[in-house]
């Protein structure tokens, strides 16, 4: 069993499992750090930036896979945990010859798809005159100013996919439900598990009759509004796999939040805006929820809430009808009836109001001060660039980062000089290095695997030794372009047995509590499944020469001789001898039992605890009358 890390990337991972000749990909993150290598993209031309001499950003959306490592086209199946770990899989199911199937939630999906189509829209809308592309060469590439010189493997970097593409790719999806068990042909079974982290959201489960492969990705044991994490069924693992922590183990989600309200309120009092980079699902939903419960207490009810995104609408909708992937606290409402999330209510009283796009109505209703939620929060396109450069000359405005994906500080810096102040909120509700040692302790498996990063402190605080992962034995480490050998190997398969052949089984018992009973069958392998059926019977001779076809042969069954139990007592077998008439017996003791020497008969019987040799010299008879004796201390099945 091996395992492929195709992602330098924790949070956003890509491995590939083979496990019992099945090749399974867990997870196809897509890395968009390099973006910030970038300048932003503005829907309305900047005089500011138009005048630098820029790069085309379609040239730089990185997709960090090291292909070389393995063939993807022999890719069986992947499984996706949640939607912001499938960006990348347009770019396997189009371009590498990827023929298998995807396997994710509903939510995950539908979720996924929107965060695609805010992908490609915020790119298509702003198409370059011109791309570049030899700068990418590598006696080119060092001549470039940092940190584009020190890029890594520039020449992997792609182009956005397109809708087509992003369509295709979906179609191959197959939906599953948390705890529905899925046979991978006949080798393995999947099953996906609530990990409380976003709507949808799954660790996996990977076993056959008797190996047992966990893995936990993007995980989270905080109330919020998915399904809670079902830890139960993670026990008994032989391999727990565990990527996808917290990227800001040091920092408190519920005291972020409240920091997130308090900053806003305290600009938006002083008569500034409020822009919040964010994507258009997932930490909304809780801000959004936060925001309404606060507003009123802090005298914020006329401030309008924008959020301005191509998939706005979609997403504040697809939040209401998935009431079955919610909380229990949340799916209870629905039956009330009620919308499980109070920003429908917020909708109805014109206190938060959606866009496509910063063109058409937004224009019209747009009043300030305001607080407008938007993406990307790379600050590299999307709407979120406009206002950027509408309200960065102003210390009256607040940027608020929420996201942990990007560097605020290299986010920001083509915006520099920069009036507007600039909050630093990152929430992040997926498992920290505590948590995680309560859960291994909890689950116990028998090895963990995770990112090399797991596995030391952080560079900037090295003396933390508390954030990392603690557990015994100690946790094996990969890093990208490696590949693990998981420290296990499989000793068992599960064979059936035909009713027909079971019945005609004799046991017999050699020890107390013990029984054995020999079989005589064929082994029927068909989809990895193992069948015992009874030996065929002799075939009945046919006349003339009719000419066999090859699916008529069936394998020859032997009459197979009976095996043998038991001990040979040898002072009892001396005696025995003895009555048969033979004299002159000589006993010896050796390392491994005993040498019985007939001098007389110039024989030998070489007795040791899983076998007996009987050494004659051309008697035959003798030798056939020796085993016979030999036979009476011994138990035939």
């Amino acid at each position: 069993m091996k395992l492929y890390c195709l992602s330098g990337h924790p949070t956003l991972p890509c491995n590939v499992l083979k496990f019992k000749s099945t090749t399974i990909m867990l997870d196809c993150g897509l890395d968009m750090t390099s973006t910030l290598n970038f300048l932003p993209l503005p829907l309305v031309q900047s005089p500011r930036l138009s005048s630098l001499p820029g790069w085309s950003l379609k040239d730089g959306n990185a997709f960090l896979d090291k292909t070389e490592l393995i063939d993807l086209s022999t890719v069986d199946v992947i499984l996706i945990s949640n939607y912001h770990c499938m960006m990348a899989l347009p770019y396997i199911t189009e371009h590498t010859g990827f023929t298998g199937t995807v396997y994710a939630t509903e939510p995950t999906v539908q979720i996924g798809r929107l965060l695609m189509e805010e992908l490609v829209n915020f790119i298509e809308r702003v198409p370059k005159a011109q791309s570049a592309s030899l700068w990418k060469n590598k006696d080119i590439q060092r001549l470039l100013p940092s940190p584009l010189k020190d890029a890594v493997e520039v020449s992997t970097w792609r182009r956005c996919y397109t809708m087509q593409e992003v369509n295709s790719a979906l179609s191959k999806i197959q939906l599953v439900g948390y705890s529905q068990k899925i046979e991978l042909f006949g080798a393995v079974q999947v099953t996906p598990l609530s990990s409380g982290y976003a709507l949808g959201s799954s660790n996996w489960i990977i076993q056959s009759h008797y190996e047992k492969v966990s893995y936990v990705s993007g995980s989270s044991l905080l109330t919020t509004h998915p399904q809670p994490m079902d830890q139960a069924s993670l026990k008994n693992s032989d391999v727990l796999v565990l990527t996808g922590l917290t990227q800001i183990p040091t920092a408190n989600p519920d005291g972020m939040v409240g920091e997130f309200c308090s900053n806003l309120a305290l600009t938006v009092r002083n008569g500034g805006n409020v822009l919040v980079p964010c994507y258009p699902s997932g930490v909304i939903y809780d801000l959004l929820e936060c925001l309404y419960q606060y507003i009123d207490s802090a005298g914020l009810s006329s401030v309008p809430l924008y959020f301005i995104s191509p998939v706005a609408n979609s997403s504040l909708e697809f939040s209401q009808i998935f009431a079955e992937w919610l909380c229990h606290n949340k799916q209870s409402k629905v039956y009330l009836p009620e919308p499980p999330f109070p920003h429908a209510e917020l909708i109805q009283t014109n206190k938060l109001k959606h866009y496509p796009s910063i063109h058409g109505d937004f224009s019209n209703d747009f009043r300030q001060p305001c607080v407008v939620f938007t993406g990307h929060p790379s600050l590299r396109f999307g709407d979120v660039v406009h206002f950027m450069e509408l309200w960065g000359k102003s210390s009256l405005n607040t940027v608020i980062f929420t996201e942990p994906d990007f560097s605020y500080l290299e986010a920001l810096a083509p915006y520099q000089p920069l009036a507007m102040k600039c909050i630093y909120c990152p929430i992040d509700t997926r498992l920290n290095f505590i948590q995680v040692s309560k859960l291994l302790k909890e689950v116990q498996p028998l090895h963990v695997v995770c990112p090399e990063q797991y596995t030391q402190p952080p560079p900037a605080q090295s003396h933390r030794m508390d954030l990392m992962i603690d557990c015994q034995p100690p946790a094996m480490s990969y890093r990208r372009a490696e590949v693990l050998a998981l420290p296990f190997k499989r000793r068992y398969e599960k064979i059936e047995i035909m009713p027909e052949l079971a019945d005609s089984l004799v046991p017999m018992e050699i020890k107390p509590g013990i029984s054995l009973a020999t079989v005589s069958a064929v082994l029927h392998t068909k989809d990895n499944k193992h069948l015992l059926q009874p030996p065929p019977r002799p075939a009945q001779p046919t006349s003339g020469k009719k000419r066999k076809r090859v699916s008529d042969d069936v394998p020859d069954c032997k009459v197979l001789k009976p095996l043998l139990s038991g001990s040979i007592p040898v002072e009892q077998f001396v005696q025995t001898l003895e009555k048969h008439g033979f004299s002159d017996i000589k006993v010896e003791d050796t390392a491994k039992g005993h040498i019985v020497l007939l001098q007389e008969a110039e024989t030998l019987i070489q007795i040791e605890e899983d076998s007996t040799h009987i050494i004659c010299d051309n008697d035959e008879m003798l030798r056939v009358r020796l085993r016979d004796l030999v036979l009476k201390f011994l138990q035939k099945f």
